[in-house]
């Protein structure tokens, strides 16, 4: 696997991201990418995106999909209401009920498979199975409610999974420094953390090279 450079000189967000239901910049139905891998593809990569219910994932991977994404999406009903906590994001309408999907080739034939995963603790019996074959995970948090991001983290720790976190920007989210945030969420100190915008295509791809990056540097043989 090879690294990638930056696609911006910065991962500062350039627009308040909002919740998995948000519509992005760049409709899924004008992209004109081949659905089929080109021939330089040589490195094909399976990684999770997590995190909370409602943090932004499936508006990260709808920003970055190069192919028409997959979603199964189902409106919030009165019964799930009762058991999903929509404490911070009350605007929510539709939840992921098994995966999104989408993929992105990165420079140097690396090809990235995205995987959404459920935020809920009544999906947790998908986990093993979703996360089968990745070989690391983004997790996403939400600065304004990281206790919502503790059981998502303890899964991809207790899955062995290499992980990089991207804190997705909210805009009524209070600012706090990286330091700060890193002993919150008890990070390792070899773990990457990056401030993302889950709408900018630019923002999440830096995201997601920051986690490629660790993958290469925490397993070399990889990158051969």
């Amino acid at each position: 696997m090879a690294s990638a450079p930056s696609s911006t000189p910065s991962t500062t967000p350039h627009a308040p991201p909002q919740g998995d239901d948000t519509p992005t910049a760049a409709s899924p139905g004008t992209r004109d990418t081949p659905v089929h891998l080109p021939d330089t593809a040589r490195a094909l990569v399976k990684i999770l995106v997590a995190g909370p219910f409602g943090v932004g994932k499936t508006t990260l991977i709808d920003s970055v999909s190069e192919i028409r994404p997959l979603h199964t999406e189902e409106p919030l009903s009165e019964a799930s209401a009762r058991v999903d906590d929509l404490a911070g994001v009350r605007d929510k309408a539709t939840t992921t009920v098994a995966i999104d999907f989408g993929r992105i080739s990165l420079p140097g034939g690396v090809v990235l498979y995205l995987f959404g995963t459920p935020g809920q603790e009544r999906f947790r019996s998908l986990w093993d199975d979703i996360a089968y074959g990745a070989l690391g995970a983004l997790v996403l948090v939400d600065s304004r409610r990281l206790d919502a991001s503790f059981d998502v983290l303890g899964l991809v720790e207790e899955s062995g999974l290499p992980y990089a976190v991207a804190c997705n920007a909210f805009p009524d989210a209070p600012r706090h420094s990286e330091d700060r945030l890193r002993r919150a969420l008890d990070l390792e100190a070899d773990t990457p953390m990056v401030m993302c915008d889950a709408r900018d295509a630019n923002s999440s791809i830096d995201a997601l090279l920051a986690l490629v990056d660790h993958l290469i540097a925490h397993d070399p043989a990889e990158a051969r």
